[in-house]
């Protein structure tokens, strides 16, 4: 019999992380361009091969957590992980289309499992200060990306074959850390809520900064797929494309906290503002590039914006819901994030294929400067009735 531990170690927890988004990150840049150059089908095909993805991880997110709290976390995990593990093995074998489809969609609802059961462990751990536990787990999570961009960058030369190999062995090996570290006691809690809101949340503004938020992540993903294209489509490797988002990973985690210490200066709205501003003028960029150093400097202003305005961004949402409803509205931002990256790819798809790369830049610029203007004059209108209250 296995011993069950008193908690699951942060090792475990940061090393389940890191694998996991390394194999993910693997899967979406891979995903575009594979089906285009290889499979010779549409962009809009594989957008919505992306969008059938991200629906299953959010449905995922969903399964774990209801499998954490009425069923076993320990096996939660272990089923999640071979949701992955099995598909991702299957691709190594047949990868042709549509099997390549459905294997996606399998994926990504092992994927949102997952993620759910160890940021649901992680919320367990005692032994470590929570905001510690959960800045482990960001920076697992961005080293996963570095990982995964820079293997698929290496890999794909050599043969989509060995990029799904690669992957498969990344889920056994978050399979064998779930069986040896995450067979832990989970104390289940109960929470009792008031009966009504000594606080009133700011419902216009939150909804607003949740719809920026789905611009946002809407925009972001063109990155993570049709971007990939465009970019080896102007005679750039693919290897060079991966190496972007290396440098995007470690860019935040050596400057995140660069930039935490920095912010605490600041009005948390004001400093959400800039950043945002900064993200959304990157993509202004790519409408003028066409060599590899132009999209390194845009990748470099997109980062900054993205650690100056993103993190603060649910803690403002917190500071803006009611006091009995603000798990509620973190979990509508989340669900902001997720559609965000199920719409975006296959809207990238359509608006290529029916117009072009620049008009698809200046359509998301717009959309995200639209979506930021209204949270800028929603706020200032709401800060300025408080004062006259």
């Amino acid at each position: 019999m296995w011993k069950t531990k008193r908690e699951v170690s942060m090792a475990g927890i940061v090393s389940a992380t890191l694998l996991l988004n390394a194999a993910a990150a693997c899967m979406w840049p891979l995903t575009t361009v594979y089906m285009h150059n290889q499979l010779h089908q549409t962009l809009t095909l594989a957008g919505i091969a992306l969008l059938g993805m991200s629906l299953c991880m959010i449905l995922g997110n969903w399964l774990g957590g209801w499998l954490f709290d009425h069923w076993s976390p320990f096996y939660s995990g272990i089923v999640g992980t071979l949701c992955s593990f099995i598909p991702m093995t299957t691709l190594i074998f047949f990868h042709g289309w549509p099997i390549f489809g459905v294997m996606l969609l399998l994926i990504g609802l092992g994927d949102g499992i997952v993620m759910t059961v160890v940021n649901s462990f992680a919320a367990t751990v005692k032994t470590v200060q929570s905001r510690k536990v959960f800045n482990y787990l960001y920076i697992g999570m961005n080293l996963g990306v570095v990982v995964g961009t820079l293997m698929v960058g290496v890999l794909m030369k050599h043969g989509v074959t060995l990029v799904f190999s690669v992957a498969a062995v990344s889920y056994l090996a978050l399979l064998l850390i779930f069986f040896f570290d995450f067979r832990a006691d989970v104390e289940q809690k109960t929470y009792t809520h008031a009966k009504g809101p000594a606080k009133p949340a700011r419902l216009n503004l939150i909804w607003l900064i949740s719809a920026l938020v789905f611009a946002l992540y809407m925009s972001y993903s063109l990155w993570e797929s049709v971007i990939s294209v465009h970019m080896t489509n102007l005679g750039i490797s693919f290897e060079k494309y991966s190496l972007l988002w290396t440098l995007n990973g470690l860019m935040i985690v050596f400057g995140q906290p660069i930039v935490n210490r920095i912010g605490s200066d600041f009005k948390l709205s004001s400093q959400i503002w800039t950043g945002t501003l900064v993200f959304i003028l990157s993509f202004l960029l790519l409408v003028f590039a066409r060599s590899y150093a132009m999209f390194v400097v845009t990748m470099v202003i997109l980062t900054l914006g993205e650690m100056t305005g993103f993190p603060g961004i649910p803690a403002w949402i917190d500071s803006l819901a009611g006091d009995n409803d603000k798990g509620k509205f973190q979990g509508i931002y989340n669900m902001a994030i997720s559609f965000g990256r199920a719409v975006g790819p296959l809207y990238g798809g359509l608006i290529i294929e029916y117009g072009s790369y620049h008009s698809l830049f200046w359509s998301v610029t717009a959309l995200m400067l639209l979506a930021l203007g209204a949270v800028m004059l929603a706020n200032h209108r709401g800060n300025t009735r408080m004062k006259r209250d």
